[in-house]
């Protein structure tokens, strides 16, 4: 039952502006971009904002995605 217990806690816990997985990722580009640029994603993309706070996974792609942005922004060597 623990286990239980736990998923009803994260549940209870879930941000109610949480937008989820798949819209997440449906502008998780966008969001990348954003934050590489310095401007505040989170005013624009609230809920993406929150969905990241409790994802893990999501939020790893978003720091990959960052990476990869601020890379393409690098002068060639």
């Amino acid at each position: 039952m623990t286990g239980s217990r736990e998923r009803l806690e994260r549940f209870l816990a879930t941000d109610p502006g949480d937008v989820g997985c798949d819209a997440a990722m449906a502008v998780m580009h966008l969001y990348a971009e954003l934050l590489a640029a310095g401007v505040d994603a989170t005013e624009r993309y609230p809920g993406v904002a929150a969905h990241l706070a409790a994802c893990g996974p999501c939020a790893e792609d978003v720091e990959g995605l960052l990476a990869l942005v601020q890379e393409d922004e690098l002068p060639p060597k």
